[in-house]
Parts: structure tokens; C-alpha cells; sequence
């Protein structure tokens, strides 16, 4: 079976840690989780037993430059996608498109988790290999956070999307990720544990909610971005993304293609049709095909009720009520 992204493999060792973090992670509320076999409420969030200890030694060991940018998402809310554009516009003048590492390199072995590959295993990870912009993904939520992340003058880019196509995405994931296993998972059944808040990263609503207001209070430091707009409008989401990272694109490289080409390769087509993608398997030992399914904006309508979503929906409106933020489910 592939292994999840959110456990180790067989062959990993579990992330050692310092007595002081054993001891706290036996004190944490736990409960049946959806691709551990546990997860641990730490900071208000639910977190799976390795994320939680790659995220444990990342807040005690890492140092942020001011040159890095983390990439942050709730899980399958876009991940791979921002991953690949991300690190096609870092690195466009390095990469030729017709020899690009895309091409032969899963997103997230481009770009690495924090919490689920650098530190899960390694207290002291070697990062002085990864050119600048150091690029780290994470689906830590704020305020767990490192302390050097939220103090130094270091940029995050979130990513949001709308609830409903988040939920059925993880569910699809997390029976295919265990079907060798188990049986499939009724989508009543892991429905209640994502409206209670007690699904991986959760709750939603505090995940996105805490970026949201940073982004508010520091726009210079969290771009939020809507998955929705970005599938809507590419290129001007792509540039406002480039911009963002400190390395706009220039009218020179528009009228010379670079940004219709940065789209064409990073779009869900191409990546779902490279053999990497479709054969391969990431270094944390996750078939690459796991990562991509349908990757549209609204598929939520085939698969949840209508009293799904009205109780999802009232719930949200109690939990974002005058935050200003909204989702688009279509």
C-alpha cells in the first residue's frame, strides 16, 4: 500500500523527540483518526501523530530567513497545484520549459512539508542546499506556526478553498490511501467528524480563520488566496502570486509567453497527464497519482446532501460570522 503524506513509511523511523515533548504529546486529547490511527489536539488544532512530531521539533529547531516563503494550505485544498506554481515562478529563469524539473519531479518533492518531511524525522535537517527563496510547504495552522515564521519578515502565501469541495476531496483521498486496508469509509460518518471540528488539521474554520485575520493585520506578510479565483482567472492570480513573492513578472515576459506557459504547466491537465505524476511515487513514499482526482470547483454537489449542507453552512455562519470571509462553491 502507499503510504500517506500525513504517516511515515515502514522504512522511516519515527521521529525522535526530546523527553519534555514525549511526555506533552501523552497529556493531549486524542481521538480515531483518518489516515493515523490517531490525532492530537495541540493549539486547538487536530494534528496526526507525525505532524505533530515534525511540528514539534520544526517550532523548536527552525530558523526563518527573511528570504523564505512558506506555502499553506488545510489539506487538499490545492496543495500540489501551489506547489508547482510557486516554485515555476521562483525558479522560471533556471528552468528551461522544455527540460523542467516538473517534468520529471512530483511538487512535493520540489517543494517539502515541514512538519511531514524535513523534521518528522530529523531534528536538525540540512537546509543549506535549497537555493533562495527557500520554498517550505506546511498545513500547520498560524499559531502553530514557528516563533522565527511569525517574527521575522519571511512570507506566507495561503491558500484557501470553498469547505464543501475540501470534504469531499479528503474523503476520496483518505479511502484511497486505505483501501487495501479497509473498507471505504461512509461519507455520513466522516462527515460528523469534519463538521466536529476532529478531522486532520482541523477544525477547518480555525485553520483558515487564523490566516485570514493575519492577512488582515499584516497583508505584507499573508497573501490569501481563493482557490476558486485562481481557477477562475490563472493569469491574474499567477501574476498577483509572482508579486507577492517579490519577483514580478514583467510586461516583457508576458508579450514573450512566460506566464501563459508557467499556466499551461502547472494546470491540473498537464500535471495529471506526466508519467512522473501518474506512475511515480513521491521521497515520502506516496503514490503520485494519489494527489490528483478531478481538482474542479463545485463537485461537492454530487456527493453531499442537502442537509449537509445546510448544516456545514450554519455552522460556518456561526464560526466566520463577521470576519468577512466568504467562500465560492461554484
Amino acid at each position: 500500500m502507499a503510504m500517506s503524506c500525513y504517516s511515515s513509511s515502514k522504512q522511516q523511523k519515527r521521529g525522535s523527540l526530546n523527553r519534555e515533548d514525549e511526555e506533552l504529546i501523552s497529556t493531549l486529547p486524542r481521538e480515531r483518526g483518518w489516515l493515523s490511527p490517531y490525532i492530537y489536539q495541540f493549539q486547538g488544532t487536530w494534528y496526526p501523530d507525525s505532524g505533530l512530531r515534525g511540528l514539534l521539533a520544526c517550532r523548536r529547531h527552525f530558523e526563518a530567513l527573511s528570504t523564505d516563503l512558506f506555502l499553506v494550505t488545510t489539506p487538499k485544498s490545492g496543495t500540489t497545484w501551489l506547489k508547482a506554481l510557486v516554485f515555476t515562478i521562483a525558479n522560471r529563469k533556471r528552468c528551461s520549459y522544455a527540460q523542467h524539473q516538473l517534468l520529471t519531479a512530483s511538487p512535493h518533492d520540489l517543494v517539502s512539508f515541514v512538519e511531514l518531511g524535513l523534521y518528522l524525522n530529523n531534528q536538525s535537517p540540512n537546509l543549506t542546499s535549497i537555493p533562495s527563496p527557500r520554498l517550505f510547504a506546511t498545513h500547520m495552522s498560524f499559531v502553530s506556526l514557528p516563533q522565527s515564521v511569525r517574527d521575522s519578515n519571511c512570507r506566507i502565501v495561503y491558500l484557501c478553498r470553498n469547505p464543501r469541495d475540501t470534504f469531499v476531496s479528503l474523503w476520496f483521498f483518505k479511502n484511497k490511501m486505505t483501501y487495501k486496508i479497509q473498507e471505504p469509509s461512509p461519507i455520513e460518518e466522516e462527515f460528523e467528524m469534519f463538521l466536529s471540528g476532529k478531522s486532520i488539521y482541523g477544525p477547518f474554520w480555525d485553520h483558515v480563520l487564523g490566516y485570514w485575520k493575519e492577512s488582515k493585520r499584516n497583508p505584507q506578510k499573508v497573501l490569501f488566496m481563493h482557490y476558486e479565483e485562481m481557477k477562475r482567472e490563472p493569469e491574474l492570480f499567477t501574476k498577483k502570486l509572482a508579486e507577492f513573492m517579490g519577483s514580478p513578472i514583467s510586461p516583457e515576459e508576458e508579450r514573450e509567453g512566460t506566464l501563459k506557459e508557467i499556466i499551461k504547466l502547472c494546470s491540473f491537465k498537464n500535471l495529471s497527464s506526466l508519467a512522473v505524476n501518474k506512475t511515480g511515487r513521491t521521497k515520502m513514499g506516496t503514490d503520485c497519482n494519489m494527489f490528483f482526482r478531478r481538482g474542479d470547483v463545485g463537485d461537492w454537489i454530487n456527493h453531499l446532501s442537502p442537509t449537509m449542507v445546510e448544516r456545514l453552512d450554519q455552522l460556518l455562519q456561526e464560526k466566520l460570522h463577521a470576519s468577512g470571509l466568504s467562500f465560492q462553491y461554484s
